[in-house]
């Protein structure tokens, strides 16, 4: 009857041999998935503000300390996913180490990462695909690109609408399908990083690069620019364009070698991203002074002032297909994330783990996760969804950095085919890490999380706690 009671390690094991999802993915698939998930329009338009009013030419460094906390989040969910190689990700972590509330109260926050995020994302894909029809002259309405808020009238954002029953009929064909879409697009956008790293390096100018941190500022609200407390405040700030690395632990029931192909998935995605995150971030402050960088699009303007026009054809071009890619990747894992709650009989099976008789997704969610996304992203601005993603993802990673500590005090002998190195220090770095960055988030946003969670812990105590499958048979 206890809110703590555990779902056992063995229960996992049977779960995984009882999957009827198909195993198609190698490690490479998975990396593939997390860098889809991770480079988006983060790359394309933090950079210039958090170089602009915070760090300046130091923005490399705050990619490196922003990367360095999230390293420690993905070498804890490295060693959960060798342990427990099973589509819940963090909810499923948590439930099998601290206990079945905490593990739902996970789960209900996961919500705020992937489908607020996803929201998050079809927005910003709207704007970028705007600008795309405008640079080859083609004008749709403003009240058919903007939500009512923001238009200040009757209006519906149809490209955000359209996107996601785009990416919504991907999922439902099946992971082998979307994996190879994501394939496609993760090649096109690395490509173009790579461009702006190498074509943008023959245009920086080295004194653009002094002084590397320029004097510490202090605004007439309190908040400090530059310095390295303003190098601090940006780091905070790029920490969203690494979201989503860890959305490859959920596709962990279609890993061929779950055990080993998703640790691996994990990192190798991390480190390669926080590598090309470092030398954008160095060419562009390179390419043109910090406080004349452009705020929206940091990257194309830098190439446009530096004469490469055609450029920013690509970059758009890139940018709007990067988004896409992480919009799949986060519904893919939303809907995994609910199949493994259902699973545990925490949601309703009928809709959330009810799988498709020939494309073996789960079909029910992925068209319930697509509607709400595509109705909130049409009449809702961006900016009141993006930071409750962060605070879902924030929550997230230090709960799992808790719980793997949790885990290997308790249960040292488990079989681990892969362990956190210098678990006592990683983990509470990761943990502290994250926590801080809350703290760091608008007391806006905190009461509606709270408002959130509490729905979430409602929502537990009337349907979720007496549908458990731990729960006892009267």
């Amino acid at each position: 009857m206890s809110i703590w009671r555990k779902k056992p390690i063995a229960a996992y094991h049977a779960d995984m041999q009882k999957s009827e999802l198909k195993r198609v993915l190698n490690r490479w698939g998975l990396t593939s998935l997390g860098i889809g998930a991770i480079i988006g329009g983060g790359i394309f338009t933090l950079t210039g503000i958090a170089a602009h009013d915070h760090a300046g030419p130091a923005l490399a460094l705050s990619f490196i300390i922003a990367g360095i906390g999230c390293l420690f989040a993905s070498l804890c969910y490295a060693e959960f996913a060798s342990v427990l190689p099973v589509e819940g990700s963090a909810y499923a972590y948590a439930y099998g180490t601290v206990g079945e509330l905490f593990a739902w109260f996970i789960g209900w926050n996961l919500i705020l990462e992937y489908m607020m995020g996803a929201t998050t994302v079809a927005v910003a894909w709207s704007g970028y695909f705007n600008k795309l029809l405008h640079l080859f002259g083609i004008h749709i309405p403003e009240w058919l690109v903007n939500d009512p808020i923001t238009y200040g009238g009757q209006s519906f954002n149809i490209l955000a609408f359209l996107i996601t029953w785009v990416i919504t009929a991907i999922l439902i064909k099946g992971i082998k399908e979307a994996a190879s879409t994501n394939n496609i697009i993760v090649v096109l956008k690395v490509a173009v990083v790579l461009f702006v790293i190498f074509a943008g390096a023959f245009y920086v100018e080295p004194s653009n690069w002094t002084p590397f941190i320029p004097n510490e500022v202090k605004g007439a609200d309190g908040t400090i620019h530059f310095g390295f407390g303003g190098v601090l405040t940006a780091a905070t700030i790029v920490f969203f364009a690494y979201i989503g690395f860890d959305a490859v632990s959920t596709q962990a029931g279609e890993a061929i070698n779950p055990k080993k192909d998703v640790p691996f998935a994990i990192i190798a995605s991390l480190i390669l991203c926080t590598l090309l995150y470092i030398a954008v971030s160095l060419v562009l402050t390179g390419m043109v002074p910090y406080n004349q960088l452009d705020l929206k699009a940091p990257v194309a303007s830098a190439f446009s002032g530096a004469g490469i026009t055609w450029a920013v054809y690509l970059i758009t071009i890139a940018a709007t297909a990067g988004l896409m890619s992480v919009m799949l990747v986060m519904m893919l894992g939303q809907t995994r994330i609910f199949l493994g709650m259902s699973k545990d009989g925490l949601l309703p099976k009928g809709l959330f783990g009810s799988l498709h008789p020939r494309f073996k997704t789960p079909y029910k969610s992925t068209l319930l996760v697509g509607f709400i996304i595509s109705i909130v992203s049409a009449l809702t601005p961006i900016d009141r969804i993006s930071e409750m993603c962060s605070m879902g993802t924030l929550l997230a990673f230090a709960m799992v950095c808790i719980a793997v500590l949790i885990l290997r005090i308790k249960q040292p002998n488990l079989d681990r085919p892969y362990k956190t190195p210098w678990i006592y220090l990683v983990a509470p770095l990761g943990a502290g890490f994250n926590l801080f960055l809350m703290s760091q988030v608008r007391i806006n946003t905190w009461y509606a999380f709270i408002i959130w969670g509490s729905l979430g812990v409602l929502v537990y105590f009337l349907y979720s706690r007496k549908h458990s499958h731990l729960h006892p048979v009267k």
